[in-house]
C-alpha cells in the first residue's frame, strides 16, 4: 500500500498515545488506526484503558501525549469541539442526553452541515427522518422528554444525536453495557447499517459476542497497553489471547 493510499484510506491514526488521570498514567504508547468503512473493536477487561483511549482521542483528557491524526488534521492538542467539527463523533458510555428536551430537540442539538469526503463525494447525511428509520423506537416517541426514556432508548438517542453531526467516524464507548438483550440486538443492526453507509466506527467493548458480530479488526488492551491486534476472526479463534486478556 503506498503512502498516498494510506492517507486517503486511514481516517484516524494514533501513535505513541499516552494519557493520565492526575498523576496516574493509564495509557502507555498506544498505536492504532481506523480505515474508511471499517468497524474496529478496542477490547479488554474493565479498567484496561478502553474508555480512556476514546477520551484521549477526542481530547477530553487534560493530560495526554502522542500523535493523533484525523483525516489529515492534527488532533494531538485540540479540544473535543474541534474534533466534532471535523467529523469525529463520540458516544460516551454515560449517554449525557438532555433529560428535559424531547427526542427531536436532542437531535437538533447535535445537527451539523452535510459533509463531503476529500474526493468530493458526499459523506453519509443524517436527518431525523432517516434516524427514525434506523431507530424505530425513537420514531415512536419524537416528543418524549429524554428523562422519560429507558436506558436503552437513551443509548439509542445518544447515538442518533451524534449521527446528526454527520460524522465520518464514530467513537462508541461500551454500546452493549447494561442494556437489555433486545436493545443489544438493535445496536448490532445499527452498527452494521452505519458501516453499510460508509461510516467508520471505533468501539470499546468487552462483550466478545457483540464485537464479533460487528467488527472487522480488534485491538486488545491490558493495563493501558495494546497486547494483541488482529482481524476479528483471528481473535475469535485465538483462545489463549481471549483467556489471558478478555475472560473475567
Amino acid at each position: 500500500m503506498t503512502a498516498h493510499t494510506l492517507n486517503t484510506d486511514t481516517l484516524l491514526e494514533a501513535k505513541g498515545l499516552a494519557a493520565w488521570y492526575g498523576a496516574a498514567q493509564i495509557l502507555f504508547d498506544v498505536d492504532l488506526q481506523v480505515r474508511r468503512g471499517e468497524v474496529v473493536a478496542l477490547m479488554g477487561r474493565n479498567g484496561a484503558g478502553k474508555s480512556t483511549t476514546l477520551k484521549a482521542l477526542i481530547g477530553m483528557l487534560a493530560r495526554r501525549r502522542g500523535d493523533i491524526r484525523f483525516m489529515g488534521h492534527d488532533l494531538s492538542r485540540s479540544e473535543p469541539h474541534h474534533a466534532a467539527r471535523l467529523g469525529l463523533g463520540f458516544v460516551p458510555e454515560d449517554r449525557r442526553i438532555f433529560t428535559d428536551l424531547t427526542v427531536t430537540e436532542n437531535l437538533e442539538v447535535g445537527k451539523q452541515d452535510p459533509r463531503h469526503w476529500p474526493d468530493g463525494t458526499p459523506a453519509p447525511h443524517w436527518t431525523p427522518q432517516r434516524l427514525f428509520e434506523l431507530f424505530p423506537n425513537l420514531g415512536e416517541m419524537p416528543h418524549r422528554p429524554g428523562g422519560r426514556m429507558s436506558g436503552g432508548e437513551q443509548q439509542m438517542l445518544t447515538v442518533a444525536r451524534t449521527l446528526m453531526g454527520n460524522p465520518f467516524l464514530v467513537l462508541l464507548d461500551e454500546p452493549s453495557e447494561g442494556v437489555a438483550p433486545l436493545i443489544v440486538e438493535q445496536m448490532v443492526q445499527m452498527i452494521l447499517a452505519l458501516k453499510a453507509q460508509g461510516v467508520s466506527i471505533l468501539l470499546s467493548e468487552q462483550n466478545m459476542h457483540f464485537a464479533e458480530l460487528v467488527s472487522d479488526r480488534a485491538y486488545v488492551l491490558e493495563k493501558g497497553q495494546i497486547r494483541y491486534q488482529a482481524s476479528m476472526q483471528d481473535l475469535a479463534a485465538n483462545e489463549e489471547v481471549r483467556r489471558n486478556y478478555l475472560s473475567v
